[in-house]
């Protein structure tokens, strides 16, 4: 009768399933529902002193929920790689790169579609539950780098060099710290069991990207 009893029970790790897949698709929903192209921090404005640079550094990765997507799924799809964490480090070092790209009136073709793309991807990736090469997940995160590092660049062209250099020093750190942080987050909060909710949030991610493309081939 005893075994009975607990075999009816849920374990533990269906119920952090089914929290995770509730909250993950929560988000899926509320990067779906939010507009993508909602990147300018100042409303358009450019920034005029260090401090605004830097304010809007730190929110163009936030606000543009394609770029924030791919970010957390960034820190996420090494997790179990050894030193994966160099690939939201190569990432960040390549959107640097990108906007610099952008500054100096180089064209990249079609960069709101290849961003967008990257989210499928890299969400897929994590969805397929595959433990991936670090070099392969490091290729990936530098070409999408230099591409959400273009379209950074929109935002920032024309800025006096204090402004600029203080949104290259703002948005650098918040993505390392989205990435380094939601990595960290997720292990220490699913104590270990981290296989499931990693699909979910992959799931979640690869589907709020297919809407952004959607947007991007539409528009």
């Amino acid at each position: 009768m005893q075994r009975t009893q607990q075999s009816t029970q849920p374990s533990a790790i269906s119920v952090i399933s089914v929290r995770w897949g509730g909250a993950i698709a929560g988000l899926a929903l509320l990067l779906t529902a939010l507009p993508a192209a909602a990147h300018h921090a100042m409303g358009g404005r450019l920034p005029g002193n260090a401090f605004e640079g830097f304010m809007s550094g730190l929110a163009h990765p936030v606000i543009g929920l394609d770029h924030l997507a791919f970010v957390a799924a960034s820190g996420l799809v090494a997790i179990g790689v050894r030193r994966g964490w160099i690939v939201p480090v190569v990432f960040a070092i390549a959107a640097l790169a990108g906007t610099a790209l952008h500054l100096q009136s180089w064209d990249l073709p079609f960069p709101e579609v290849i961003v967008s793309a990257s989210v499928v991807l890299f969400g897929a990736l994590l969805a397929g539950g595959r433990q991936w090469s670090l070099l392969g997940l490091g290729a990936i995160a530098l070409v999408a780098g230099i591409f959400h590092g273009y379209a950074y660049g929109e935002s920032i062209v024309g800025a006096g060099m204090v402004p600029l250099t203080a949104y290259l020093v703002g948005f650098t750190a918040i993505q390392l710290a989205i990435a380094l942080g939601v990595r960290v987050a997720l292990v220490k909060v699913t104590q270990g069991s981290i296989g499931q909710p990693l699909r979910y949030s992959g799931f979640a991610i690869a589907g709020a990207g297919a809407a952004f493309l959607a947007a991007a081939l539409g528009a």
